[in-house]
């Protein structure tokens, strides 16, 4: 029996060659790809990991330095190129900490004392019992890399005097607001006395005059040992023990608010109290090394000093220094460590030892990146490492006390006009308004979608198949921009002129189209016959028009009958608020944008159920409507499944609808009529104007991380739930 000899000849060899080298063409962009989302998940996870990044502080080595007098004041600039200390009696110690260079001299003379007040501010007290304000301000000098030590001193007719009918003065502060100086003092008969001085033009000859006015008023506190004045002059804090009374110029007259019993939160005895920055928030100091905020809270229209929140540290409070340009403020404590406490995230950095636990003076850098100890003879600075100190997970996700704010909520607000403004970056609204929109867009595209889909491919002739799917597909060609568009300038002021009506359409276009199937399907056969096949649909068109035409012909009329003329008064009258660029419009401008997606999958799978199932399913008897709910759908709900995730994956994604078609207010209600922000509008709105290497630019990052990790999910999720379907239906 002679043998066969297999040879490869050379067009098999070629096709060969062609097989292996697609194989490796289509394996190298899937691993392209994978390596891709797994770079996008690594430099997104990259740049937001610094966020959640602990506080780190390094010390240099001490500079000796050589100082008598006890010191009441002292500060750095903020390259930590110089240093400024002041005693009681005026003497200023001017110390460059790149030369070593010291100078001294007095700050005026005559001078009984000097206090600090405020952010590198002074008050004088001459000899005669007048005061004044002085400023210490660093200049930076870049052509010598420096900072320049400059004192504003007051001139003559700044210094003022309290009338306090031969009383002695007990405790003074004052404030510097504009071009207003305030000056607070109880005297030891127990007034309290409020000076205010500032230039007021003259409106006839255009010359600023300088005014002095005065306020006094009794106020009945035993042993003051503190008193506060908010920067604007308006709120005095005096403090006995632990009894607190908050006074408020009001007009003409000086007004006790309240009286608060500090030691309330914790039962313990008060020892100290200051002003965070913006001076909204009152820190105070308890024995057993626990520090509270407090802050104003209007309820039922009054103020309030409320206790919001305390901090509990392991050792004895030395010093509490309050940042100058933030919510935070820094501890140094009886072990010899400091930390930093963010009020607001309530984010409390480890412990940093200390280089000394003598410290006889302490400062921040007015950017808080310095500090500076005194400790006997030597100098000590620091660099504190902890730019990102406002967010941490308490923040991002869960509900937050603002000052000025009546109870804690969630909040997105990144800038202000107003100096005072602290940033607010809880991301839990965004998220909501992202499923906000979303759900409300799927409740819009996925009946029509998969209806049409299932009506498509299954009921549909061949021949207008071929019309409507096309179609219907090139609806996914239309940019994004032109629907949110049309959507916010042409179909939105339409919702909002026939609210009652489109309302309305939303019930009755169903219900005319199965009343319509109804009918069609009561009409004897010998008539709906003589309609050619494939052009049934087209009968719902009239009825359509109709229903449309009436509905919006008659709002007037209809919200005129219902709600008395005008919709919006009838939901505002009953707690509903009516935005015109809304939720319902969203819904349906970015349903319209998702149909096509759905669609188009869902179709393919219907379409793709072997026919010889349904056919079997018919030859034994079954409807087509028990064949389609029992094996067509059950086939193909793996690929409907696939197309719902699909298009839930876009609807989250989307951008330039919402954008264009909402207010992008970052509220959270379910109120169709209102609008919100999504996650991607926010990253494009906001990612512009953001600081490059900031915490809100860093945020963004994260948002966009969320994104992804939400997307990816979702798309496992969907790949399993379908590979379960797969199987389970496989065996039909």
């Amino acid at each position: 029996m002679a043998s066969a000899n297999f040879s490869l000849q050379t067009t098999d060899r070629k096709r060969l060659i062609q097989d292996r080298l697609v194989r490796w063409i289509v394996s190298f962009g899937g691993l392209s790809v994978l390596a891709s989302l797994i770079f996008i998940f690594v430099y997104l996870a990259f740049v937001t990991f610094p966020l959640f990044s602990e506080a780190e502080t390094s010390w240099s080595e001490g500079k000796p330095i050589s100082l008598d007098a006890p010191i009441v004041f002292s500060a750095i600039d903020d390259h930590a190129t110089r240093t400024v200390f002041i005693t009681r009696q005026g003497n200023v110690i001017d110390k460059s900490l790149t030369s070593d260079e010291m100078t001294s001299k007095i700050l005026l003379p005559k001078l009984l004392s000097v206090e600090p007040i405020g952010v590198n501010q002074l008050l004088l007290t001459a000899t005669d019992g007048r005061m004044a304000t002085a400023a210490i301000k660093f200049q930076w000098q870049a052509e010598h890399q420096r900072s320049r030590l400059t004192l504003e001193l007051p001139n003559a007719d700044d210094w003022v005097s309290v009338t306090t009918n031969n009383s002695a003065l007990v405790l003074s502060t004052a404030e510097r607001h504009r071009h207003e100086s305030v000056y607070a003092a109880l005297d030891s008969a127990g007034y309290l006395h409020l000076v205010w001085q500032n230039d007021r033009v003259d409106q006839a000859t255009g010359i600023p005059n300088r005014v002095t006015d005065q306020l006094s008023a009794q106020v009945f506190v035993d042993e003051a040992e503190e008193i506060l004045l908010t920067p604007d002059g308006r709120t005095v804090y005096l403090r006995a023990g632990d009894e607190l009374l908050v006074v408020n110029r009001a007009g003409e007259s000086l007004n006790v608010r309240e009286v608060v019993d500090l030691s309330a939160p914790t039962g313990n005895r008060v020892t100290k109290m200051q002003l965070l920055a913006g001076a909204h928030s009152l820190m105070v100091e308890y024995e057993g090394n626990r520090v509270w905020q407090w802050f104003d809270v209007l309820e039922n229209g009054v103020r309030t000093l409320t206790p919001i929140r305390g901090f509990q540290f392991d050792a004895q409070l030395q010093s509490l220094i309050p940042e100058n340009m933030s919510k935070g403020f820094a501890v140094l404590l009886g072990d010899g460590t400091m930390q930093s406490v963010y009020t607001t995230s309530e984010k409390i950095a480890p412990s940093s030892p200390l280089p000394t636990k003598r410290v006889h003076a302490a400062a921040l850098s007015m950017n808080n990146q310095y500090a500076l100890l005194l400790s006997d003879s030597q100098l000590y600075v620091g660099h504190l490492d902890n730019e990102f100190a406002e967010v941490s997970w308490r923040a991002l996700w869960g509900k937050v006390w603002y000052e000025s704010y009546p109870e804690p909520e969630f909040v997105w607000q990144t800038t202000a006009g107003s100096d005072d403004f602290e940033a607010k970056y809880s991301l839990v609204p965004i998220a909501f308004g992202t499923i906000k929109a979303a759900l409300f867009a799927m409740l819009f595209a996925v009946p029509i979608a998969v209806f049409g889909a299932i009506y498509t491919a299954y009921f549909m002739s061949s021949g207008m198949r071929k019309v409507v799917k096309p179609t219907i597909e090139l609806m996914e060609a239309l940019p994004t921009v032109i629907i949110g568009f049309l959507a916010g300038l042409w179909f939105a002021p339409i919702v909002e002129t026939h609210l009652p009506a489109v309302v309305l359409l939303l019930v009755a276009l169903p219900l005319a189209s199965l009343l319509m199937g109804g009918i069609w399907y009561i009409i004897p056969r010998r008539y709906t016959s003589k309609l050619p096949s494939g052009l049934h649909p087209f009968t719902l068109i009239p009825v359509i028009i109709v229903v449309m035409y009436f509905a919006m012909g008659y709002s007037s009329e209809l919200e005129l009958w219902l709600f008395n003329g005008d919709a919006r008064v009838y939901l505002a009258q009953h707690g509903i608020d009516f935005d015109q660029r809304n939720a319902l419009v969203v819904g349906f401008a970015m349903g319209f944008a998702v149909i096509p997606t759905i669609f188009t999958i869902a179709e393919d799978a219907i379409f793709s159920v072997p026919k010889h199932l349904s056919d079997g399913s018919l030859a034994l008897g079954a409807t087509q409507w028990q064949t389609l709910t029992h094996v067509v759908l059950l086939t193909a709900s793996p690929g409907i499944f696939s197309a719902v995730m699909m298009g839930l994956g876009r609807a989250v994604g989307e951008t330039m609808i919402v954008l264009m078609a909402t207010g992008n207010t970052p509220i959270m209600d379910w109120n169709i009529f209102e609008g919100m922000r999504t996650l991607s509008a926010t990253m494009a709105v906001e990612l512009p104007e953001s600081e490059v290497g900031s915490t809100h630019y860093r945020l963004l990052f994260l948002i966009a991380l969320i994104l992804f990790s939400f997307t990816f999910l979702v798309n496992t999720l969907a790949e399993w739930v379908r590979q379960r379907l797969r199987e389970k239906y496989s065996a039909l």
